[in-house]
């Protein structure tokens, strides 16, 4: 039976810390001390990894990990503050890492913050990886488990093979069979839905347990609050219906898109969980 994956960034970090900084930072010589409880007053996301690392050009500093689903506009401004943060209370110096897992309407994702008021000049870089543009070869080559559930969405990872390539690591080992359902989410989006369910051997409606399946939905809601709340409710029911009916669902796009209430769509795309059948869903219209 498929377990349900935990899809906490410090779940998946800690599988291999050291293999997941050293690609970060491209530091061949750090070690890692310890994963940081970086929980602070005002600031707990569970997309936040804090990690205590050394090596000897530079001694001791905090790794900061932020895991995105999709980028928006406001994280500049959070990875500034969490920076800050944590260099105040553990008076070391902070590396931070934003990786972002899927594209979103940015076409340009800065790489750090930076402000002026009245003369004066607030600046936070870090550092931005986007895994559409991490090649898929090197999960397999440096042995990198945190993104083996990741594979589909890298630069070359959708295809069928490396899938199932993915797939029997991760089924290989105990410790990582449990992810097999974030590893089926992913692969939806690059792979129709019949050729996943039959990669995978489960019935795909396990995706409707998955966090992330919910996550991306509400995601599309937040985008659409940036880009135009119809906008972005189209997106989520669109990929809602993908997910859970397969590509002949987005035959009901065109009727969907013709409703402009703002109410109603937010209806539809919660209607998507409960209903069972498309022509269930289309009633609905």
């Amino acid at each position: 039976m498929t377990k349900k994956a935990d899809i906490g960034s410090k779940r998946l970090i800690s599988l291999e810390p050291e293999k997941w900084v050293k690609w970060l930072t491209s530091f061949t010589d750090v070690q890692v001390r310890e994963i940081v409880n970086s929980e602070f007053q005002w600031i707990s996301r569970e997309s936040d990894v804090l990690i205590r690392a050394y090596t000897p050009e530079y001694g001791e500093f905090l790794l900061i990990n932020e895991l995105q689903l999709y980028y928006t506009g406001k994280l500049p401004r959070r990875i500034r503050a969490y920076a800050g943060l944590a260099e105040e209370k553990y008076q070391l110096p902070v590396y931070p890492v934003l990786v972002n897992i899927l594209q979103s309407s940015y076409a340009n994702i800065p790489q750090g913050y930076f402000s002026e008021f009245a003369g004066l000049q607030a600046r936070q870089d870090y550092r931005v990886i986007n895994l559409w543009e991490v090649n898929a070869e090197i999960v397999f080559e440096r042995s990198l488990t945190a993104l083996l559930p990741f594979v589909p969405v890298l630069k070359g990872g959708g295809e069928e093979s490396t899938v199932q390539e993915a797939l029997r690591l991760l089924r290989n080992d105990e410790k990582l069979n449990d992810l097999e359902t974030l590893l089926a989410f992913f692969a939806t989006f690059v792979l129709e839905s019949s050729v996943v369910q039959q990669i995978m051997r489960w019935d795909m409606a396990v995706l409707q347990k998955s966090p992330w399946y919910q996550e991306i939905l509400n995601q599309g809601v937040k985008q659409g609050r940036e880009e135009g709340r119809e906008e972005g409710l189209l997106s989520a029911i669109a990929l809602g219906l993908e997910l859970k009916f397969g590509e002949t669902a987005l035959e009901l796009m065109p009727a969907v898109s013709q409703i402009k209430n703002v109410a109603r769509l937010t209806a539809l795309k919660d209607a998507i969980k409960a209903v069972n059948s498309l022509a269930e869903f289309q009633n609905l219209i």
